[in-house]
């Protein structure tokens, strides 16, 4: 008897997992799950040739995590943020993405992963970017040319969502500042110079 009831509570839990969330469930969990999502860029104004910082935050209501761009256990690979970057343009991205700073971890032994990394609250992606030396003067606006967001609950994950992110950036007059000595053979290729 007893293990017909483990037997069947092994099937009521395989059943949820492989029943498909209903269409309009998995169209509502991002208005449940996301307070906001939201580009900007510090400094909010500056010059050609100078560096700025692009901020992605994604701030998620109770009950929900996220997670960051790169995982270090294998087995976790497929849980993670996708952020692609425009090409260049009035602003070129340098480096690589930043993930949370305040990023958690816990094992999932189901799933064969020794540590899951995943956010929870508000979680803030960083990447630094330089404005065209030959950026003219006036209001910027980049889109991310991707953003997908995967988020979950304690049990289940949903679809990720492609979330539009826009950020914008007042490029001021004067000439160009030199570009930072880190950034600048990326900012040269960029511009397809050698």
């Amino acid at each position: 008897m007893i293990r017909l009831a483990i037997l069947i509570a092994a099937c009521g839990t395989a059943v949820a997992i492989a029943a498909p969330t209903a269409p309009t469930e998995r169209q509502k969990w991002y208005e449940k799950a996301v307070k906001k999502v939201e580009g900007t860029f510090t400094p909010a104004e500056a010059k050609p040739g100078q560096t700025v910082t692009f901020t992605l935050t994604v701030e998620l209501n109770e009950g929900y995590h996220t997670y960051p761009t790169v995982q270090t256990d294998k087995g976790a690979a497929g849980m993670v943020n996708e952020i692609k970057f425009p090409n260049p343009d009035k602003v070129i991205f340098v480096g690589t993405t930043q993930d949370p700073k305040d990023v958690k971890t816990k094992p999932e032994p189901l799933l064969n992963i020794a540590e899951l990394r995943y956010c929870t609250g508000t979680a803030v992606y960083t990447r630094k970017a330089v404005v065209s030396p030959k950026a003219t003067v006036g209001t910027a606006t980049m889109k991310l040319t991707s953003f997908n967001l995967s988020v979950c609950d304690e049990d289940n994950c949903f679809p990720p969502k492609k979330v539009p992110v826009e950020a914008t950036l007042k490029v001021l007059d004067g000439p160009a500042v030199p570009v930072e000595k880190e950034y600048a053979d990326e900012v040269k290729k960029a511009l397809g110079e050698k």
